[in-house]
């Protein structure tokens, strides 16, 4: 069933979740970290000219831009998630049905070979009986 979700995704879809994973890791996180402590360095001590003074309004303004880019296209990779988590969810409970099925008719099949066992068991029961009646006492 993934194979066949993954077959019908579109690439605007495929971008997505690919966004998702690279924005949701740590990798992410620790590169724009440095980068952002580097900008804020270079800026503060000015050994580059200064391009964005403090309080780094550019910077500011490129992770808004980040940020405005980054959140509909993480809803998208989420949503899309959340429709393959529905079709999942769905066929799981189509198997869960037919396995209670199964599992009624094997209990019921049990049920039966009990009453067969202790037909089998009172039948055997009364044989010596039936025995005794049939076979005369030796004088």
């Amino acid at each position: 069933m993934n194979e066949l979700f993954n077959e019908r995704m579109t690439s605007g879809q495929r971008a997505a979740d690919r966004l998702a994973g690279v924005v949701g890791s740590w990798g992410f996180i620790i590169i724009q970290s440095l980068i952002l402590a580097v900008w804020a360095v270079l800026n503060v001590t000015a050994w580059v000219r200064h391009w964005d003074p403090y309080p780094f309004i550019l910077m500011n303004l490129f992770l808004s831009l980040q940020a405005a880019y980054t959140a509909p296209v993480i809803m998208m990779s989420q949503n899309r998630q959340a429709a393959k988590d529905r079709i999942e969810a769905h066929n799981d409970f189509l198997v869960n049905q037919k396995a209670e099925e199964e599992v009624r008719a094997i209990l019921e099949h049990l049920a039966a070979q009990d009453a067969a066992l202790v037909h089998l068991h009172e039948q055997m029961q009364k044989l010596p009986e039936q025995i005794a009646k049939a076979v005369p006492p030796k004088c």
